[in-house]
């Protein structure tokens, strides 16, 4: 058996402590993550938007791929990351992807979850902070749908629509998700910390300016603009990153 001396000993001590504490600090600043993606982003209009290389699937579409970016950025700062991909819009509900989400936070236990939502994700993580409150963080909303109580997507895009001052987007097909009404205790919602993100240059600006005016009305939320597309991730990949990372400081 070998034998150390005291000072050694002492040594060995204070590297063990120093590994300790600097293990405490990573987890100190370490938080979690929920990314939602929104409706089924084709690789045509991200490759039309993004400023990397292009990217192609074998069925032309994303899923929550358009997230891997932001992934990879948070990880690297040790955070954890979780950005599940929705099951097919065309046969479930946004019951099932409120479902979703609230089953991945339940398995692997997660709590003080920053979670967020981009354009139709919005609803989902709405429905889910519905039911989860105590685990949530923050709700981030990127350029999202921001529902009342007995509203759908679809409702949203309409209302928005109905004044719009320029050319119209396309919209998604009506699919079940997109057309389901949902129903939620707004006074949950309210109790959380929340940060909307407008692109100032989307498409869906007309829709975004009524989350704006909601906004506007309520306490309990942080509002900032980015100069870019519906779709940060692809034009302003960098200040993105940069603004979910500062967001886990808050």
């Amino acid at each position: 058996m070998r034998v150390f001396s005291c000072m050694q000993k002492a040594v060995i001590r204070k590297r063990r402590n120093y590994i300790r504490n600097t293990r405490l600090r990573v987890c100190l600043n370490m938080a979690t993550y929920i990314l939602v993606h929104g409706g089924n982003m084709s690789t045509e209009t991200w490759n039309r938007l993004t400023r990397g290389d292009p990217v192609y699937t074998k069925d032309g579409y994303l899923g929550a791929r358009y997230w891997d970016g932001t992934v990879s950025a948070l990880k690297a700062h040790n955070h954890r990351v979780f950005a599940p991909t929705l099951k097919d819009e065309h046969f479930c509900h946004m019951t099932d992807h409120i479902g979703q989400v609230c089953s991945l936070m339940t398995e692997n236990d997660l709590r003080d979850v920053i979670l967020v939502g981009h354009s139709y994700g919005g609803m989902v993580i709405t429905g889910v902070a519905d039911r989860m409150a105590d685990r949530i963080r923050r709700l981030v909303y990127l350029d999202a749908a921001l529902p009342d109580p007995g509203q759908s997507l679809y409702d949203i895009l309409m209302l928005g629509l109905s004044t719009h001052s320029g050319n119209q987007p396309i919209l998604p097909e009506p699919s079940p998700p997109y057309v389901e009404k949902l129903q939620f205790d707004a006074a949950k919602i309210q109790l959380l910390p929340k940060t909307y993100i407008l692109c100032t240059k989307s498409e869906f600006a007309d829709v975004t300016h009524v989350a704006r005016q909601k906004i506007d009305t309520k306490k309990g939320w942080t509002y900032i603009e980015m100069p870019s597309s519906h779709v940060p991730m692809a034009d302003m990949p960098d200040e993105f990153y940069q603004l979910m990372l500062d967001i886990a400081k808050k």
